[in-house]
């Protein structure tokens, strides 16, 4: 007798007492562990979907982990039949873009001027002697998203793409929003979800096509939580009010020049060579982070004399609106919903994914799944076109109410993997949808331009790039402005975080440039409820509500 085991796109009957690691490995599952299957490294972490109650009690390694999550070396099977699925938290590669698309700083306007140089076979840091090597030298850009981790490596001394890489962020178990993980951080105490972020990234370093040994920088973008979990820094200054990253506090009393950060990386763990330096870039202010520094690199807004707007849709939405005079800054706690979090057949990114779908005049269903063939679930960009698609086939009201008696709708009617869309997921894309529309409403107001006012709205992030923008405008995700002012530019950070790694001026330039952001705190304005709560409607953004005025400087609006 044994127990049928799902892990991944694997099936396999697996023996009482044997591991889910154990049980993987046999099945060619390639899962993360830095610790012999010990326990003490805390990377194997799977989701367990159904026949938690077929495996054995969690031990003390496991005390960290609540819900679905398991250690897979830990887990064993502890029944003699049944079902069990489970899965590895994603290190696939996920639908990412080798480069932002339309980009005024995309290379032409900034010239390479790395940190590192090597001349003859020395290889320099600041004009500082750091190794010898008579090969091209590397450097490593890396956006920490709270869903999602992407990688590029580049040859410093051309510029050049050497490859890519990207993998879902394995903190998940500590939350899937940053004051979920704030709280855990800090209650964990034993730094658990940067160890394990680190683990895995050390692991997408070394599948890496250079020897780690040949990079010699890193540059890091993030959201302000992730970024200071990543650099080891008490992030529970940024889960209570003001809201302030500990760097944000020292630049204020005089101790430090600028939010950014530089460490060795033989410090962090990481397995690059032990003289590299990790470069973070600098904050805003409050939740709007490194990574809206970044896309603000990408679309040189020091530079830009029309009104812009970034939009960087996630589970922590920034905003940025503004040119080379004026910017303010914005982040919309929308949570994980468009990330296909909180959904019940919701998913990232990956393959097995619906990211486009369509529906016919009878109710059929047209689909789009990456890299695959079957469809496991629904991405951000397939949940946008269904509910779009619901709205126009009158399937759905711009309350979220399904038509009739129907509590659900099928997408695809499977007896394996079906895949079914509830009211409550509508519930949950609405709320998200509301907070992201109140950010909008409230950062326009607050800036002084009405949505008709801008001439170029950048939608970043894999999540934007993949959209579709009727779709979008028609549930109201976006402004329903013309199609010809929205540009889907893909991940501005990881473009920014790479623009910072090659040129040590565009480094030093975006510093100085966020000194002057005005940061806009959505919760304590009066209207954000309102605005919140007609955001969660189903219907185009048609207008902002006006104006209020022009921002002076640095201020906290």
């Amino acid at each position: 007798m044994s127990v049928e085991l799902h892990f991944d796109h694997h099936v396999s009957e697996a023996a009482r007492g044997r591991s889910l690691f154990e049980c993987g490995e046999a099945m060619g599952e390639r899962i993360p562990s830095s610790c012999r299957k010990s326990g003490r490294c805390k990377e194997c972490v799977v989701e367990v979907s159904e026949g938690m109650d077929r495996l054995s009690a969690r031990g003390d390694e496991e005390r960290h982990l609540k819900g679905e999550f398991r250690l897979s070396c830990r887990a064993r099977i502890a029944a003699e039949d049944g079902v069990v699925r489970c899965h590895t938290l994603r290190r696939g590669r996920m639908a990412i873009e080798r480069r932002a698309f339309q980009l005024p700083a995309s290379g032409a306007e900034w010239t390479l001027d790395p940190a590192v140089t090597r001349v003859g076979d020395r290889v320099l840091l600041e004009g500082v002697e750091v190794g010898r090597s008579d090969v091209p030298v590397h450097g490593l850009a890396v956006d920490v998203g709270t869903t999602t981790v992407v990688l590029r490596l580049l040859n410093i001394e051309t510029g050049e793409t050497v490859a890519d890489s990207s993998f879902e962020n394995p903190q998940r178990f500590g939350g899937s929003d940053v004051m979920s993980r704030i709280a855990y951080d800090t209650e964990d105490g034993t730094s658990l979800l940067r160890r394990t972020l680190i683990g895995y990234l050390n692991h997408a370093i070394e599948e890496l096509p250079v020897d780690p040994g040949s990079i010699f920088e890193v540059v890091v973008a993030g959201n302000s939580t992730m970024r200071d979990l990543f650099f080891g820094l008490t992030v529970y200054p940024i889960g209570q009010s003001p809201y302030q990253s500990v760097t944000e506090t020292e630049l204020a009393d005089g101790s430090r020049t600028s939010t950014s950060l530089s460490t060795p990386a033989e410090k962090l763990g990481l397995v690059v060579n032990p003289q590299a330096r990790v470069y973070g870039l600098p904050l805003v202010a409050g939740h709007v982070g490194a990574d809206a520094a970044a896309c603000m690199l990408a679309v040189d807004i020091p530079h830009e004399e029309r009104h812009v707007a970034v939009m960087d849709i996630g589970t922590n939405t920034e905003l940025v609106v503004g040119n080379c005079r004026k910017v303010l800054a914005a982040s919309c706690p929308a949570g994980p919903a468009f990330e296909g979090g909180q959904i019940r057949c919701g998913m990232p990114a990956l393959p097995g994914a619906i990211d486009k779908l369509s529906i016919d005049d009878d109710g059929s269903v047209c689909v789009s799944v990456i890299g695959a063939e079957q469809a496991e679930g629904l991405c951000g960009s397939g949940l946008v076109d269904l509910l779009s698609e619901l709205l126009r086939t009158g399937r759905m009201n711009a309350l979220g109410r399904f038509s009739g008696d129907a509590g659900d709708f099928v997408v695809q009617a499977d007896e394996e993997r079906p895949v079914v869309f509830t009211e409550s997921d509508v519930n949950a894309l609405a709320q998200a949808k509301g907070a992201n529309v109140a950010g909008l409403q409230i950062a326009f107001q607050r800036y002084g331009i009405r949505f008709d006012d801008l001439d170029v709205l950048y939608l970043a992030g894999g999540f934007g790039r993949h959209l579709d923008v009727a779709s979008a405008k028609r549930i109201g995700l976006i402004p329903n402005i013309p199609d010809d002012r929205v540009v889907q530019i893909g991940n501005g950070s990881i473009e920014g975080a790479t623009i910072a790694l090659l040129s040590k001026t565009k480094r030093r330039e975006i510093e100085s440039f966020v000194r002057g952001v005005s940061h806009c705190r959505l919760e304590t304005h009066p209207a954000f409820f309102d605005y919140f709560v007609e955001g969660c409607q189903f219907a185009p953004v048609e207008h902002c509500a006006g104006p209020t005025g022009g921002l002076p400087g640095k201020t906290h609006v």
